[in-house]
Order: C-alpha cells, then sequence, then structure tokens
C-alpha cells in the first residue's frame, strides 16, 4: 500500500508521522476519531485537513496494526 500523505520529516514533530508535512501527526487524528469524533467534526475544526488525509491516516493505523502483535488479556 502506497501512502502519498503521510510524511515523516525529523524537522517536523520529531520525525512523527504527519499529514502532509503539517505539524499535525497522523496519531492526533487517530486519537480524534478513537474518542469519537468523526470525519466531518474532524474537517470543520482543522480546515487545512482533507477528507483523504482522515482516510489515509486510517490506512496507515490498518498498515501498523497488520504488522504488529500485541498480546490482549482475556
Amino acid at each position: 500500500m502506497r501512502l502519498e500523505r503521510i510524511t515523516v520529516d525529523p524537522n517536523v514533530c520529531t520525525g512523527k508521522p504527519c499529514i502532509r508535512g503539517l505539524r499535525f501527526p497522523v496519531s492526533r487524528v487517530l486519537g480524534l476519531l478513537a474518542a469519537g469524533e468523526n470525519k466531518q467534526s474532524i474537517l470543520e475544526a482543522y480546515p487545512y485537513l482533507e477528507p483523504e488525509d482522515v482516510d489515509e491516516a486510517l490506512r496507515y493505523a490498518v498498515c501498523l496494526a497488520e504488522d504488529e502483535t500485541i498480546q490482549l488479556t482475556p
């Protein structure tokens, strides 16, 4: 999977994956979604984000989840 809207630059947010080189970490988008925000409310709160940014953040999370196994306690 090719991710074109996620960038990593050591000079931006200490190298954390960000949306299109903005100082907006992918983890912030994912955290907002996990907290119950929907795509539309995120886009309204952060008008410099685009719908494709949120979609790609989710695809990025899927890639991470597929690559790592986490032990869950029953």
